[in-house]
């Protein structure tokens, strides 16, 4: 017998419970989608989305998990403003953007990581961090993988002047899935799943070209 028969819980009673537990089941499914959206966007660039996650949660438009108010602070503001200018300049200059790739994979996941568990403020903190880790982590890295291999096929089959191009394709990306997940989280997903389909194509395109380029001319 359920508790509306046993009369433990009236009819309305039990319609406002399950409005209020839809309600927050939609909330942390948002919450999810914009970590793990986040997280994909630290792929393109480590700091465009921990930029704008700070000025999201600045202006009010956003919350912040347990732990991470800091990110709304002027301080963090101001280095995360200094690090992405930093970023985003190194990244056209010849030689440096290859040499930044090598550090830019871990750096990926753990910003991927940490802009996830930002955002997810509805989750018990087991949940954020084993979603966080889990899904923001690998979008980030599978984010960034494709991109590395992209730049390193650029500079073998351009000697690295095609290499600003992609810089300039990945900033326009990070900015506008970071953008997005911020204000329109499902269109965000969507955004998402666009990039995903197009990196998949990339990831292969540029496999096949450097197998081309260091294969022995016949």
């Amino acid at each position: 017998m359920g508790p509306i028969a046993s009369g433990l819980i009236s009819r309305p009673d039990f319609g406002r419970f399950l409005i209020w537990r839809t309600r927050f089941a939609l909330n942390d499914l948002l919450s999810i989608l914009t970590g793990v959206g986040l997280a994909a966007a630290c792929g393109f660039r480590v700091f465009v989305p921990l930029l704008v996650l700070s000025l999201g949660a600045r202006s009010g438009a956003m919350n912040l998990s347990e732990g991470f108010h800091w990110l709304g602070s002027d301080l963090a503001l101001l280095a995360l403003g200094v690090a992405t200018a930093l970023e985003i300049g190194a990244y056209y200059v010849p030689v440096v953007d290859n040499l930044l790739d090598t550090l830019a994979t871990p750096a990926a996941v753990v910003a991927g990581i940490a802009a996830s568990a930002a955002v997810m403020d509805g989750l018990d903190p087991w949940m954020r961090w084993v979603l966080a880790t889990i899904g923001g982590g690998s979008a980030a890295a599978a984010v960034q993988i494709p991109t590395v291999l992209a730049r390193g096929v650029s500079s073998l089959t351009t000697a690295g002047t095609g290499n600003s191009v992609v810089a300039t394709g990945e900033l326009a990306a990070a900015s506008a899935l970071s953008i997005a997940m911020m204000i329109l989280p499902f269109l965000g997903a969507a955004l998402l799943v666009v990039l995903t389909v197009w990196l998949v194509r990339r990831y292969r395109r540029a496999r096949a070209e450097r197998e081309l380029a260091l294969s022995p001319a016949s």
